[in-house]
């Protein structure tokens, strides 16, 4: 009996079906893969992870029992905050493909985040040492913070407790002090933006001495704008000495570090910033006494050395005398002078008292002014033609504010 031909055999049975190649059956299942999982959620263990010259980002996420490959293109490689490596837990979403020339499945992510409670604790660290690395936290450059300022630049929310509490303290220990407020937002998607731009513009006006940026206290998702990168340098870049109060006293954010002072809370920085005008005439009233307890004992030095000379010359009279009248000469002189540079420094302080309450915006409610807001941005009215029937406005008076609705408007 005549044995079966393998190949004969074959190609009976193939006859009139379907035979596929490689490439076929690779597309096939890329396309049943991509249509089935157009875009998932993923978390893993990164591995092997690798950024080409390119940037793009090549890695693999495993757990106990499987892997999968990654990538992550460079366009959406670069808006990753944090900086992913081997052995971290992440949170990936992406899409299922299939690179077809070696026929392995993988995993196209747009989007990745560290995973855990820690994940903004661990953006934080990251963005410490790198900044750290860069030179903004070196303390040689920090910058001392004026004596007295005449005009105070503040970058915070307009209707937060904050600025009441800022406004409140500043009041108090030196009245009638030249303020200028940029509102912006201090939480929630863009608020880094703004108070980075809030920043850059007072920056531009040559009148303003010393910065504050905060807020109050909240969570660390709370406060993350001032951990930004971009707030981190645009307080590095300023010209101007900057004070970052935000939060509580536990609180730290980057800005804390980059800043010039950091204060522990808002009421604090405005405490730092300027000297109770009182406690600087005490301390003046104070260092006068002290200089006339000083120049009194070296007068009594100077007699008690006449004296002994006395006692130690044969006729020394006519010498004494002509010590005496030098003394007296010099007392006069010393006494003019003293008079003369307390009149001086008085004069100066009254002067600045003068100045800066002139230059007080909220001076002018005293007199019965007050100021209007849109209640919506906080932004001042100069204009009635800025507001339309019914919109919400805020009026401030020397004490307290009012709400209202516009019913009319008159041009």
């Amino acid at each position: 009996m005549k044995e079966p031909d393998p190949a004969a055999e074959f190609a009976f049975k193939t006859l009139g079906k379907k035979v596929f190649s490689v490439s076929e059956i690779t597309r096939r299942v890329r396309e049943l893969i991509e249509n089935n999982f157009p875009s998932v959620w993923i978390e893993g263990e990164i591995s092997n992870f690798k950024q080409i010259m390119s940037g793009h980002v090549y890695f693999t996420l495993k757990d106990e029992l499987s892997q999968i490959k990654a990538v992550m293109f460079r366009t959406l490689a670069q808006k990753i905050d944090f900086q992913p490596g081997d052995g971290m837990m992440v949170i990936a979403l992406g899409r299922l493909s299939v690179y077809e020339p070696k026929g392995e499945y993988q995993i196209i992510i747009d989007f990745l985040q560290p995973k855990g409670v820690g994940a903004l604790q661990l953006k934080f660290e990251q963005l410490k040492k790198k900044l750290e690395a860069e030179g903004l936290f070196d303390p040689s450059r920090k910058r001392k913070i004026p004596f007295m300022p005449t005009c105070i630049g503040i970058v915070t929310s307009p209707t937060g407790a904050a600025i009441r509490d800022i406004l409140m303290i500043l009041e108090r220990r030196f009245p009638n002090l030249h303020i200028i407020i940029y509102p912006v937002r201090v939480q929630g998607e863009g608020a880094a933006q703004e108070i980075a731009e809030g920043i850059e513009y007072l920056n531009k006006m040559d009148a303003i001495d010393v910065l504050i940026s905060g807020r109050g206290g909240g969570s660390l998702e709370d406060l993350w704008a001032f951990n930004e990168e971009s707030v981190a340098r645009a307080i590095f870049n300023s010209r101007i000495p900057v004070i970052s109060a935000v939060g509580h006293e536990i609180d730290f954010t980057i800005a804390d570090f980059v800043a010039d002072l950091r204060a522990p809370t808002p009421s604090a920085a405005a405490e730092l910033v300027v000297k109770n005008r009182e406690d600087l005439r005490l301390r003046v009233k104070e260092l006068s006494r002290r200089f006339n307890i000083a120049y009194a004992n070296h007068l009594q030095n100077l007699h008690s050395r006449i004296e002994l000379l006395t006692h130690r010359l044969l006729d020394p009279r006519k010498r004494i005398e002509e010590l005496k009248e030098g003394l007296d000469d010099i007392s006069e002189r010393i006494l003019n002078g003293i008079k003369r540079t307390v009149e001086l420094k008085k004069t100066m302080i009254s002067a600045k008292a003068d100045n800066l309450n002139a230059l007080n915006p909220l001076a002018v409610l005293e007199r019965g002014y007050s100021i209007t807001f849109m209640e919506s941005t906080g932004e001042v009215l100069k204009y009635a033609d800025r507001t339309t029937v019914g919109d919400g406005v805020r009026v401030r008076l020397k004490q307290g504010e009012i709400g209202c609705t516009v019913r009319e408007i008159k041009s």
